[in-house]
């Protein structure tokens, strides 16, 4: 129809017809062929041929741009580098996967969940655990409308248009009507001699290297230009198949299983790994992750473990998830990698809450792709299990390959006379004597005005999730406290823009600007206050969960032990943490000191339905669309009233709430005779 791309101008002006559908001719062919070199790993056309047709395909886009889709493979490459990510919420939440490191945890992990429901046939599906970057992609109508990064699980960054450079992503699915809405969830990664051809790269041009190819991938993904994206050329396994609530189904997009749902991946056109077994035991399980171990050094990419998921998909939904993990699945990880090295001294930190930690300072070692220096020891009891002396050789890992620290001391290699560590009896910042609590572990130092303690209040005070004082930095915080300007949280409202002026790298105009961040945080509410002092076990979401019980500083400060311990989620610990803080003089005059600044330790009070709690004890599931509320507010609303908001149906469910268009969960709650609420009917219950 089109000798070559030159003709493609002239001939889109005279046959429209004739061009569109030499459009959806090319594009087709472009696409089968990219999938047969990146997915089948047998290639179809001549790289010259492709090329032929590629360009054709551009020009003729260039002189139809009303024409060009996001599915065409033009579009993978070239878009103009995006201004900022926008964070995104997931469809449905990416939790994070609970560790194993050996077999009797592996048991553990099957004893739990048959606690729950103990299936005598279960079997299991065993992956490589890929070491890159989850992330999840939507395709409506089949074709790609959003990438986005995990992130925290519940949001993540929207990175459409870098996901679309990974050439083993489709960006339209590989079968005939397919559902209406599906969702992807896989791993990105960078393969070992493509991490090794960018570093070598990146060395010539003056760049620092990577340190190891997850991070790599991690921040090629993040990169704001997709044609740098494109250059690192990642690779992408897929591994979950997610379809909402509400989305009708064909019988051959209704997968009963792990194993159905990987098949059905690959008829969609994704890669998935090839060394993935369907086990009947967790013997199997064991053998083949030791299988693994050995072989798994000569794979083109990092692996450092195997995922464990049940495959029956009914069995998957019966057990749902915690607050952080599915229980139908487990990271089976390798022992991280060990090396040794010498320590050269041990020093103590002291953190915010008075903690004391040793720290080895090491001779410098290559360890899991990073240079280490420096690596936990805990606390004193490590100390003496591990008899440290200075100049020893200790083996040195990444525990959960994240923090360095101490293994094991080799003792016959002690240089003699080595001098045996020990915790310190005063505090290194201040001075005090320090103190160990019964029943803990750690060493504290236990003074208020202990310029470590004052630092570390400071930096988590001023933190986003606190206070949020933007231009309030490290450096700076330090600077203050050296200078003896602020000795407690409460001082850094009394600075004025002369003092602030007078610092290093701080301008008029700086401190004014700082002054002003400063004010600007006396109008972040309770919960935020909260959570910046910094109370020990008191996270943000505890403090959410606090502060909508008890809506002021007062009623919080005056409250019972068991008033406290009660409430959804707290326990005698968090408790027992809270009662203890607010019993410190010091701080109830920091919390008069603050008030006095103009802070805010007042919220909204609670209705009657969140006094009284009515839901304590009772777990709910909510499916399809609500009328007025989404599901985010149901969720809350329940959650104030002391419920529990679950992912799934299952036998301890108490209610379900359902909207328009409820899918499977409304059937299984039908089928197991669950209480059926609408939004209406759980209003009522609620008031």
């Amino acid at each position: 129809m089109f000798a070559d791309a030159a003709n493609a101008e002239g001939s889109a002006s005279t046959h429209p017809q004739d061009v569109a559908t030499r459009l959806k001719e090319l594009r087709s062919l472009l696409t089968d062929a990219s999938n047969a070199y990146y997915i089948l790993d047998t290639p179809t056309l001549e790289d010259s041929v492709y090329d032929r047709l590629y360009r054709e395909l551009e020009a003729l886009e260039a002189a139809n741009p009303e024409l060009v889709t996001p599915d065409s493979p033009t579009q993978r490459v070239g878009e103009q580098p995006a201004e900022q990510f926008n964070s995104v919420e997931h469809n449905l939440s990416l939790y994070s996967l609970e560790n194993a490191f050996d077999y009797p945890e592996l048991q553990k992990w099957d004893e739990r969940w048959r606690k729950i429901e103990d299936r005598a046939d279960a079997a299991y599906v065993c992956e490589l655990k890929i070491d890159g970057s989850a992330i999840a992609l939507t395709y409506t109508d089949g074709v790609l409308t959003r990438g986005a990064t995990r992130g925290d699980g519940i949001k993540g960054e929207e990175i459409t248009q870098n996901v679309r450079t990974i050439r083993t992503i489709p960006l339209r699915l590989n079968v005939e009507n397919p559902p209406k809405q599906v969702e992807v969830r896989g791993e990105a990664f960078i393969p070992l001699n493509t991490f090794e051809e960018i570093n070598q790269a990146r060395e010539k041009a003056g760049e620092e290297r990577f340190a190891n190819p997850r991070n790599a991938a991690a921040g090629s993904l993040r990169q704001l230009d997709s044609r740098m994206v494109a250059e690192r050329r990642l690779d992408f396994f897929g591994y979950t198949l997610q379809f909402p609530d509400g989305v009708e189904l064909r019988d051959d997009f209704k997968p009963q299983s792990q194993w159905e749902s990987l098949e059905l991946l690959q008829r969609m056109g994704f890669r998935v790994n090839p060394n993935r077994k369907l086990c009947e035991s967790l013997e199997a399980v064991q053998a083949y992750f030791d299988e693994w171990d050995t072989k798994r050094h000569d794979l083109p990419y990092m692996t450092d473990g195997a995922v464990v998921k049940l495959n029956d998909s009914r069995l998957q939904e019966e057990l749902g998830f915690t607050q952080r993990f599915p229980r139908w699945a487990i990271a089976l990880k390798y022992p991280a990698e060990e090396v040794p090295t010498t320590v050269k001294q041990v020093t103590f930190q002291v953190g915010r809450t008075g903690a004391v930690t040793p720290v080895a300072e090491l001779a410098p070692v290559q360890l899991a792709g990073t240079t280490v220096a420096r690596a936990t020891l805990h606390n004193g009891d490590r100390i003496s299990e591990l008899d440290l002396h200075i100049g020893d050789t200790v083996v040195v890992r990444k525990a959960g390959e994240i923090i360095p620290e101490v293994v094991r001391t080799l003792a016959e290699l002690r240089p003699a006379g080595a001098t045996a560590v020990k915790m310190p009896m005063d505090c290194p910042e201040c001075d005090q004597a320090l103190v160990r609590p019964e029943g803990e572990a750690v060493t504290r130092c236990v003074n208020n005005a202990c310029p470590a303690i004052v630092t570390g209040a400071l930096i988590h005070w001023v933190g986003r999730d606190a206070l949020d004082i933007d231009g309030m930095g490290k450096k700076l915080v330090e600077q203050l406290v050296d200078k003896g300007m602020v000795k407690s949280v409460a001082d850094i409202y009394q600075l004025t823009t002369d003092e602030l002026a007078s610092l290093e790298r701080m301008g008029k105009k700086s401190a004014q600007n700082l002054v002003k961040s400063i004010a600007d945080s006396k109008a972040r509410p309770w919960p935020r206050v909260l959570y910046g002092l910094g109370i020990r076990h008191v996270g943000s979401v505890n403090a959410q969960v606090l502060t909508g019980q008890f809506t002021s500083v007062e009623a919080l400060s005056g409250a019972e032990l068991e008033a406290i311990a009660q409430v959804y989620g707290m326990g005698d610990e968090i408790a027992q943490s809270v009662k203890d803080w607010f019993s410190d003089e010091s701080h109830q005059q920091l919390v008069t000191a603050l008030q006095q600044a103009g802070l805010q330790f007042v919220g909204e009070q609670p209705t009657e339905a969140q006094g009284e709690q009515p839901f304590v004890g009772q777990t709910f599931v909510v499916t399809g669309t609500l009328p007025t509320l989404s599901r985010s507010e149901a969720k809350a609303l329940i959650e104030q009233a002391g419920g529990k908001v679950t992912g799934s149906v299952s036998k301890k469910t108490s209610y379900v709430v359902v909207g328009e268009d409820a899918g499977s969960k409304l059937k299984k709650a039908e089928d197991l005779g669950i209480a059926l609420l609408n939004e209406t009917e759980l209003q009522n219950l609620l008031a």
